[in-house]
């Protein structure tokens, strides 16, 4: 935690434009930021599962619905719409199914949805479809089928916290360039002061 006395004192010290009030309420919602990162209590990973399999679809559902917000979808254009329609964290798509791979599928939305995480499942060990997972699609993990529910669990645990980094990360930047802009707009103003 952060101890807004000794940091205002020592900001006051110093030439700042931030009252102590100012630095307090930061400091505060810093506070705040990090009990909510550290928070037990998170929203739901919102997960699509793509797989012409219908047996495998209700499998994946079953094991993880509780846990987990799951949206299935038996083609790479269902698993489309989806992806235009809600705000995914994860997506998990099957290899081999008719009409589009799952990398083709992948590579396909990889543009205009970069944010999600993706993993791949295959029947098959392909060395190459696995590198053209990881250049073409984007794929963070690639796993075999048939799958294990611990195993699962964990990648969508690990792939979540990458993707909340990732998010975090932009979101810190943002606010960075942001504080710049008025830094800079502030100095420029206390030179012509001058």
């Amino acid at each position: 935690m952060f101890n807004s006395a000794k940091i205002s004192n020592k900001l006051t010290n110093s030439w700042c434009m931030y009252s102590d009030d100012e630095i307090k309420n930061q400091i505060k919602k810093l506070n705040e930021e990090w009990a909510t990162i550290n928070s037990p209590e998170r929203e739901k990973i919102r997960i699509l599962y793509v797989d012409d399999e219908p047996a495998n679809l209700r499998s994946f559902k079953s094991v993880l619905r509780r846990e987990y917000t799951i949206f299935l979808a038996e083609s790479a254009d269902e698993g489309r719409k989806i992806v235009e329609t809600e705000n995914l964290h994860i997506i998990v798509t099957d290899q081999i199914m008719p009409k589009m791979t799952g990398i083709e599928f992948l590579e396909s939305i990889k543009e205009e949805y970069p944010d999600p995480m993706r993993i791949l499942l295959t029947g098959y060990s392909d060395i190459n479809a696995v590198i053209n997972a990881i250049n073409k699609g984007g794929v963070y993990r690639y796993m075999n089928k048939p799958w294990n529910e611990d195993e699962m669990r964990q990648i969508i645990e690990s792939s979540y916290e990458v993707f909340y980094l990732r998010e975090k990360t932009k979101k810190l930047t943002a606010d960075l360039v942001k504080t710049n802009r008025q830094l800079e707009f502030l100095f420029r103003q206390k030179l012509l002061d001058v």
